[in-house]
């Protein structure tokens, strides 16, 4: 059959018949080529097709058939089974079809802000484990989608770069190319000549470190996106009085911060910056991260509401507690129906364990004071680059003696890194980072080696044999501390626990890798990660250990440095922290457990051990003076206020120099009746975090997020779950779909909602749907998959969420088979019912109606043309032709009705028929209500961008007819029971 049209004849949003399927016409096809995507598909599935080559043909929906009967729950299964396949929402929020996670309701407050200004500006500033990484991933798809930005570049950490891609293209489909030092070269090589590799890639992550520097941000400035996303920016910023303390930290922020005010300066560009602690105890620094966002943020009055209004437009900061319970009366609604608990863990359980050296590790200690106090002394006569280096020194020699004999000995047979320097500045610059536990995550790559203690090449005598004896220590007869740990392991592992051991040091890590190896159990397995191993080799690592300890059901413990204290989520394989070495600033264990702590995690409480040294001299000092009161501020406030990296090196500093005047038996004595220049040195700390901490209170009442009222959510929401239906609908779904396609499915009823299912025995389309997407040896196997409640799953889990690409394969696979009368095997879902019951008084039937729509979105771009696509229920009573159309939530209803008695054969047949053939005479109620719909949507476009005039004028939403009817279900009164034969299926 030769084509009879050309692409010309065809208007966005019609159907036609090409390739042996059925297609919808996009807004992008030309005169002489069309654009399709399939019916109910996705934007994954467009195809060019030209009507001169191929045979194209005006296409019509069929009409169910009256023989292909379905039971009670065929509606329902249908229905569910096309919206949860929906990748093109007609309502204002284009992304939410089309992304693989569903995102919390407070995760929406951003967007909707967002979606308020023309330019988007915005400080998001929630707490660590709330989700501001999907926050941020929501704005960016929607921007996209809209054609409000064109090309994204998230700065972060490089440590978090490969994280960051992950997130982006699994959640979001945004597939973003990685700009680090480690691959600038290869897609430098790939470039055409004068072309930036920021305008062949849209979509990139890029090290903040690595692009700030010259030659690299002149290029990026020139072809920067125009929409940035920057993680962690409160380390772009410094306060204006920082401190000689920490010059080196501020000279590298000062790079940061001019690279994003050269940024911030096109008040074009969309730019998000993200972070969990804005003030870090410093307003000044506060003010410049302000004025990034809008120049004028910066000189605001934020004591006046006028002043606090306009902040609130640009800047949302909330806790745990303000999200845990949302959408609720106390939220100022009418009541709790749309109600939303995130399972956040409860307060964690935390203890500090003790230990008490050996006699032997205590000798060894004793000697290794001596002998820092004499080379302070020595080298403080010497002059001050002398004292300096030999500060640093005896700090690295006494933090590593404290962390392990393997890092003691190769702290003493390795050379000082400040031994290099040639001033005293260049001393603490080149000391203090490798020394110290800055707060500041981006300095923590590379921070985990051992640092040298010895001042030249060559370690003196003295150093080599406290090194000799450090190496005869190890193990747990030499190393008490080695043996607590391995008794808390235990502990841990009993209780069903999968713990972190957190180390200062790689040495310690590996030789806690060592000595805890066959010690814990048969079934438990043992994996060390430090900085010797790439972000991405790290991720593997992990990945790897679980997978080893879930096929052996076992127990698995991870040991790892700090180069995992910030950014990576490990929520999902473990749920216990142990600091084996007590860290010299509060905020790295934050850092720390804020890892298993957070949204996904499974266990209600983390656990958290605290191992200290009661009689090393160091460890009980600090504990008592920083640790104690950042504990107590987070009671009182509820967050944690971060010690300022200088005040936190002035307790150290303070201890350290007590223990070499005193020796580590005089440090038994109370820091805090020590008097003279220590004293005084913990009495200005204890101002200044005082200080900070009153700030941060008063911060988080005063600005808190106020610009998006919980009701205007609440209606957004609403919305949402009508169009693309909620967590309950897709539960009661999988759950009969598993089984009607004879899976072996176990639902615990034990409250959580959680269910398994093995897959072994359904259709071999299912199974290989399933195996792509939660891996074919889980499948292959036939073994028990977990679907859950939760949007936060582990590997081989599937989320009861319309996203899951498990649920939208089942989906896939129900929708496909109602529509395919011809398929083999089971088929849940039919296109039409008729059943009988007590659920209604008379003849009543309902529909499943699939609308499409024509969207002309305004931006600032230009105009965009969309083809958008919703399903509703329509339900009336009566013959066609004297139709009572009841209301919307009437004909929700009737797809819980079941069938009280059979429903003979015949006469299911006659009435079946009789409503399919009346079928043209709904056509104008199936217009109107289109028409109603569309105006509907107008509505919301306009009320979710109401405050951005310039992108409402010209919205525009047309109903694109005919409608597609997909399903027909009759529902009859019982009658009086009539033995005779009945339709299969229809039983009660």
């Amino acid at each position: 059959m030769s084509p009879t049209h050309t692409a010309a004849a065809y208007t966005a949003g019609s159907l036609v018949a090409a390739r042996g399927r059925e297609w919808v016409v996009l807004p992008e096809s030309a005169p002489d080529m069309l654009v399709l995507r399939p019916l109910g598909g996705s934007e994954d599935d467009i195809a060019a097709v030209f009507p001169s080559f191929e045979e194209v043909r005006p296409a019509e929906f069929a009409a169910p058939s009256p023989t292909d009967l379905g039971d009670q729950r065929a509606a329902g299964l249908l229905r569910t089974a096309l919206r949860v396949g929906f990748r093109s929402g007609a309502g204002p929020f284009r992304s939410l079809a089309s992304i693989a996670v569903e995102p919390r309701a407070y995760q929406l407050v951003p967007l909707l802000m967002a979606l308020r200004q023309r330019t988007v500006r915005l400080l998001i500033s929630d707490d660590v484990g709330i989700g501001k990484t999907v926050e941020a991933g929501l704005i960016a798809k929607e921007l996209l989608a809209q054609g409000e930005a064109t090309r994204l570049a998230v700065l972060c950490s490089p440590a978090l770069a490969e994280q960051w891609q992950g997130e982006l293209r699994e959640k979001f489909g945004i597939d973003a190319e990685l700009v680090l030092s480690s691959t600038v070269s290869r897609l430098e090589r790939a470039l055409e000549l004068g072309q930036s590799l920021f305008d062949k890639h849209p979509f990139t992550i890029i090290s903040t470190d690595f692009i700030k520097s010259a030659r690299h941000r002149e290029d990026f400035v020139r072809h920067c996106p125009d929409l940035v996303i920057v993680d962690e920016a409160h380390a772009c910023v410094s306060a204006d009085d920082a401190g000689q303390a920490t010059a080196s930290s501020s000279s590298s922020n000062q790079l940061r911060y001019e690279l994003l005010r050269r940024i911030s300066a096109d008040s074009e560009r969309h730019l998000l910056l993200l972070t969990a602690t804005p003030h870090s105890g410093k307003e000044s620094a506060f003010r410049n991260l302000l004025g990034l966002v809008r120049p004028e943020l910066a000189t605001l009055d934020l004591e006046k509401p006028a002043g606090r209004a306009r902040l609130a437009e640009h800047f949302v900061a909330r806790k745990r507690a303000d999200v845990r319970e949302y959408l609720t009366k106390e939220d100022g609604l009418a009541d709790n129906s749309l109600a939303e608990r995130t399972a956040f863990p409860s307060d964690r359980w935390t203890k500090d364990e003790p230990y008490k050296l050996a006699p032997a590790y205590r000798a060894l200690l004793d000697d290794a004071i001596a002998y820092a106090g004499d080379r302070v002394r020595a080298a403080g006569e010497q002059g001050k680059r002398e004292a300096r280096i030999a500060w640093w020194s005896v700090i690295a020699l006494l933090r590593s003696m404290v962390s392990s004999p393997a890092a003691a000995a190769q702290t003493l047979k390795t050379r000082s890194k400040s031994a290099a320097a040639r001033t005293a500045q260049e001393a603490d610059a080149l000391g203090a980072p490798v020394a110290a536990d800055s707060a500041d995550n981006d300095r923590l790559e590379g921070m985990d080696v051992a640092p040298g203690a010895a001042e030249s090449e060559d370690a003196g005598a003295r150093l080599l044999d406290l090194a000799e004896r450090a190496e005869q220590l190890t193990g747990p007869a030499g190393d008490a501390k080695l043996k607590a740990l391995t008794g808390h392991l235990k502990k841990l592992i009993a209780d069903g626990y999968h713990p972190i051991v957190f180390c200062r040091y790689i040495p310690t890590a590996e030789y806690l890798e060592r000595q805890l190896e066959g010690k814990l159990g048969k079934r438990t397995r043992i994996a060390a990660v430090t900085g010797t191993l790439s972000p991405q080799q790290r991720l593997e690592r992990i990945e790897q250990l679980a997978a080893e300890s879930e096929d052996e059901t076992g127990a698995r413990v991870l040991i790892a440095t700090d180069c995992l204290s910030e950014g990576v989520n490990l929520q999902h394989h473990f749920d216990a922290v142990v600091h084996y070495d007590l860290a010299w600033n509060p905020t790295r264990h934050d850092q720390r457990e804020g890892r298993v702590d957070r949204y996904g995690q499974k266990r209600d409480r983390v656990r958290v051990i605290t191992m200290y040294g009661e009689d090393n001299g160091i460890d009980g000092k600090v504990l008592e003076v920083l640790f104690k009161k950042h504990r107590q501020i987070k009671k009182d406030l509820g967050i944690s206020v971060s010690v300022p990296d200088e005040s936190a090196s002035g307790v150290t500093d303070a201890v350290v120099e007590w223990l070499l005047l005193h020796g580590r038996q005089g440090s038994q004595q109370s820091l805090f009746d020590l008097g003279g220049p220590q004293q005084q040195s913990f009495d200005r700390i204890e101002r200044e975090w005082n200080s900070a901490a009153e700030r941060e209170k008063t911060s988080r009442s005063r600005y808190a997020q106020r610009a998006i009222h919980p009701e205007e959510v609440a209606r957004e929401v609403a919305a949402v779950r009508a169009a693309l239906g909620g967590a309950g609908e897709v539960r009661a779904f999988a759950l009969e779909a598993l089984r009607d396609l004879e899976a072996l499915v176990r639902d615990p009823r034990d409250g959580s909602g959680d269910f398994t299912a093995q897959v072994g025995g359904t259709p071999a389309g299912l199974r290989d749907a399933l195996a792509a997407t939660l891996g074919g040896r889980l499948v292959e196997e036939d073994r028990q998959i977990p679907f859950r409640t939760t949007a936060a799953i582990g590997r081989g889990e599937a989320a009861l969420v319309r996203t899951d690409p498990a649920i939208g394969a089942l989906a896939s696979y129900v929708l496909d088979s109602a529509l395919d009368v011809n398929a083999a095997g089971p088929r849940p879902a039919r296109r039409c019912g008729v059943v009988t019951t007590d659920a209604v008084a008379t003849r009543t039937t309902l529909l499943l109606v699939r609308y499409r729509f024509h969207l002309t979105l305004p931006s600032r771009t230009g105009e965009r043309q969309l083809v958008a696509e919703d399903a509703r229920l329509l339900a009336y009573e009566g013959a066609p032709g004297r139709a009572r159309w009841l209301d919307d939530n009437a004909a929700t209803a009737l797809l819980a009705a079941r069938a009280t008695s059979n429903t003979h054969e015949q006469l299911a047949h006659n009435q079946i028929t009789r409503t399919l053939d009346g079928l043209p005479e709904l056509s104008e109620h199936l217009r109107e209500y289109g028409d109603h719909l569309a105006a509907e949507l107008d509505a919301s476009h306009r009320r979710v961008r109401k405050a951005n005039e310039e992108i409402v004028r010209g919205l525009k939403v047309v109903p694109q007819e005919p409608a597609d009817i997909l399903g027909v279900y009759v529902y009859l009164p019982r009658q009086p029971a009539v033995p005779a034969s009945t339709v299969p299926g229809a039983e009660a």
